[in-house]
């Protein structure tokens, strides 16, 4: 199942050169995120990354196992994370009442 675009951002703690699976960590949760589409990008250990794609959850997986197929990506150390999650709380929040999107 293929969900709407969402953005993810959070401290890379891992990285598979042979399966292109990053996995972030933000706030306790934590992330897998298909970068096999992304170019001139570099994996740093510990750095603060945003992705931008679409949440792909598997047949027979739990939500927490669901997988962002990553568009975009791009190292941003040095955001304000409080700032970025009020954002996209924004975001979310104009989009369920203008557009009628439930976010997730």
């Amino acid at each position: 199942m293929e969900l709407p675009l969402d953005s993810q951002a959070g401290r890379l703690q891992e990285f598979s050169v042979e399966t292109a699976i990053a996995v972030i960590v933000d706030g306790g949760a934590t992330f897998r995120i298909d970068t096999q589409n992304l170019r001139d990008i570099h994996f740093r250990i510990d750095s603060l990354y945003q992705f931008i794609g679409e949440i792909l959850i598997q047949p027979g997986l739990q939500p927490h196992q669901a997988l962002l197929q990553a568009r975009v990506g791009r190292i941003v150390d040095g955001m304000d994370m409080h700032l970025y999650r009020k954002s996209l709380q924004l975001r979310r929040k104009f989009e369920a009442k203008y557009m009628g999107i439930q976010s997730t």
